[in-house]
């Protein structure tokens, strides 16, 4: 069995390329390391079965830990995406809510239900679709795991899956109050405050609020605020002792977002100009009240126990200016509002027996976990559209699985890993307009992974995992019938690692090779419809191609280099195609086959440098680049490529911390969402691209008091 005796070198946080080759190439820099500087601390994964060491784990993880959201002055998941190689989101409302890992994820909701290919869990809690939430405040770490989860996650996690942990309640009386001041009157205030309610008992309770009004200026309106941001979120931890070796954690969470939505313009100088023209300016809402228990107890030194409860009710609305400019505007024009009422309510628990210090079968080399699943979720929709009927539908969806893993020692430092999840899948689903649907799925998924210790400071892997996404239905009752349903999607990914300590643990490198083949991948097809007199229609609706493609590269590093300077940096190399895709349209069948998928760069890089300049002062330097990549998979309108440049110096002493920051200093401008379809009258309603600009140059101040 494993032993942190054969793991303790490995940890690890993303570095990037760009600075580790730089680093590499100075043999003169190299050898003048300071002997002083600090082993890199081992950093534990809360997303395994088990609490495990992130470099024991034969598979490809990123973690971004407390420091490094505090140091990008982060407020949302969106933010700290880019520490991950070949991760991505996409725009099309004021919060990223969908993923993409490894050119594999989903990239907006309207009408039709969706089965999201990256799952989302915050405090053990399923948001899954629910992005808006992933606020960071008091959050002790952020996982991001690439490549297909079959065995923990099952059907939410076709591509990956990205944890979310906040601070846990601590035993000694401990506190922090922070504000924060910044340009397009930017700011936020919070607090939290942790300790002992009783010997056994610790509480940890933390609130936040974000405010800004954002970077667009609407000048039909007269206003700076159509595309703000206030969030507020509240969050009580409690943790329980009620027997030796047992633990109880209690999570409840409040999320208020009430941000505005106004992205998108009809004039391309307006658009550069972040300029919109409309009169009715959207918004972006969501309330969240969740909870979730973990139980997790010693039952003897053969088995372990835990037993993971979560439930939620999420209410979204979701709405904007259709047309995208005023009433007037042109004869032929419209002036059209829709609105997106969701509510989920999910339900999920997930009970699994471990293998204790004892525990372990064949001849004491094999730890074991088996466990049993089962999930509700309820989607109910109401589309309210200016001069269309009230559209409602609602989604019911019941998820029971079964599964286990084995973890062998074949050797010393030779271990096996396999796993296999079992779920069946049920939907009903019934509209307004008369379209009714039921579907029972079974799927299956798994992984098996050899992993080998090449000697104390390096580990290499190799592992095949399989995922699943089930198929489901398009709704649209202007779809064809043959569209009417999609099946499954399931990949199949093989891939190659090797982590590694360098220089008495002081330079830390992850390395993955991955191949993933793509079966029936689900693509979202879209077209235009107009009726004479009528404002155009833009349909979307999900199909099956017959296969796709993704493979690539990612390297990850980290190095301290002295006592007062760290350098990281990360890459990502990624490849895809779509093969056997093609769809009709007004103007002929368009085929697809053998492009590159939708929101999958070629090219991902991250770096950041630290430097201590005195022990309470810190300056830090990052940088991004990613290459563009296609906003849809119907159509060819790629993003553009983009540098980015971001600073943070900060001063901490004794108690109180100030920080100054600034993000995209260079002001360059970046897409994070983008259409191509006919919405401008003034030309007939002919196709045209239309982008949503990613946040300008913003700066700061940051000002903490712990205590």
């Amino acid at each position: 069995m494993k032993t942190n005796q054969y793991h303790r070198y490995f940890a690890g946080k993303p570095l990037a390329l760009a600075v580790s080759l730089s680093i590499f190439a100075s043999p003169t820099l190299v050898a003048a390391q300071d002997s002083t500087a600090e082993v890199l601390p081992t950093i534990q994964v809360q997303a395994d079965f088990r609490h495990t060491d992130i470099d024991q784990l034969a598979e490809a993880i990123s973690v971004v830990n407390a420091q490094q959201i505090e140091a990008r002055s982060a407020d949302h998941l969106e933010a700290i995406l880019s520490f991950a190689p070949n991760v991505n989101f996409a725009g099309g409302s004021s919060r990223a809510r969908y993923f993409q890992i490894r050119g594999i994820g989903e990239r907006s909701q309207f009408v039709e239900p969706v089965n999201p290919s990256v799952g989302l869990q915050i405090d053990g809690i399923d948001m899954t679709g629910l992005g808006g939430a992933a606020t960071l405040f008091d959050v002790q770490q952020v996982e991001i795991l690439r490549g297909p989860q079959g065995t923990r996650f099952g059907a939410n996690a076709l591509a990956g899956f990205i944890n979310v942990d906040s601070k846990a309640p601590t035993k000694e009386t401990e506190g922090y109050i922070k504000a924060k001041l910044g340009n397009y009157d930017s700011w936020g205030i919070g607090g939290a405050v942790s300790g002992s309610l009783a010997d056994n008992l610790q509480a940890r309770v933390a609130w936040n609020q974000t405010a800004s009004d954002g970077f667009i200026e609407n000048v039909r309106v007269n206003r700076d605020d159509t595309n703000n941001i206030d969030e507020q979120v509240l969050r009580a931890k409690l943790s329980w002792q009620p027997a030796a070796d047992h633990n109880v954690d209690i999570t409840l969470l409040r999320a208020d977002i009430d941000n505005g939505y106004d992205a998108f313009t009809l004039d391309y100088d307006k658009q550069e100009a972040r300029q919109t023209d409309s009169d009715q300016p959207g918004h972006d809402r969501q309330k969240t009240n969740a909870a979730s228990i973990r139980w997790d107890g010693k039952v003897n030194t053969v088995v372990n126990i835990q037993l993971d409860l979560s439930g939620s009710n999420n209410k979204i609305d979701y709405g904007f200016d259709e047309d995208w400019s005023f009433d007037g505007l042109h004869p032929l024009g419209y002036n059209y509002f829709d609105q997106y009422l969701r509510e989920f309510n999910r339900n999920t628990v997930d009970l699994r027996l471990l293998s204790g210090a004892d525990g372990a079968i064949f001849n004491q080399t094999t730890d074991w976990v088996f466990g049993v699943y089962h999930a509700n979720r309820d989607e109910k929709l109401t589309r309210n559209r200016t001069t269309k009927t009230q559209y409602v539908s609602d989604l019911d969806i019941r998820s029971i699985a079964a599964y286990g893993e084995l973890n062998s020692e074949l050797r010393n430092g030779t271990y096996l890993i396999y796993g296999l999840r079992y779920e069946n899948w049920e939907y009903e689903f019934a509209n307004s307009a008369d379209i009714e649907n039921s579907r029972s799925q079974d799927l299956w998924g798994g992984k098996i992974a050899l992993e080998q210790l090449l000697n104390d400071d390096h580990l290499g892997y190799v592992s095949l995992a399989r995922g699943y996404k089930p198929g489901g239905i398009n709704n649209d009752p202007d779809i064809d019938d043959v569209y009417r349903t999609f099946d499954t999607e399931t990949n199949n990914a093989l891939e190659f690692g090797l982590k590694s300590s360098w220089r008495d643990d002081k330079l830390k490198t992850r390395l993955a090779i991955f191949y993933i083949q793509r079966k029936n991948q689900q693509v979202k097809a879209s077209f235009n419809s107009r009726a004479p007199g009528e404002a155009p229609e833009f349909e979307e609706f999900l199909r099956n191609a017959a296969q796709g493609r993704n493979y690539g590269i990612e390297l990850e590093n980290r190095f301290e280099l002295n006592d007062k300077l760290m350098v990281m940096s990360n890459i990502g190399y990624l490849k895809t195609q779509l093969k056997d895709f093609s769809f009709e349209t007004e103007d002929g069948v368009v085929n697809q086959s053998g492009r590159a998928q939708a929101h999958a760069p070629s090219l991902s890089i991250s770096s950041a440098m630290e430097y201590h300049f005195l022990p309470y002062l810190t300056g830090r330097l990052e940088g991004e680049r990613k290459s563009s990549f296609f906003f849809s998979d119907s159509h060819n309108v790629k993003s553009r490529s983009y540098n980015l440049l971001h600073a943070r110096l900060s001063y901490q002493r004794n108690q109180l911390g100030v920080a100054l920051y600034g993000r995209n200093l260079t002001d360059q401008k970046h897409d994070v969402r983008g259409f191509l379809f006919g919405n401008d009258p003034r030309v007939d309603y002919e196709n045209r691209e239309y982008r949503q600009l990613a946040a300008p140059r913003t700066f700061g101040m940051d000002v903490s008091y712990k205590f």
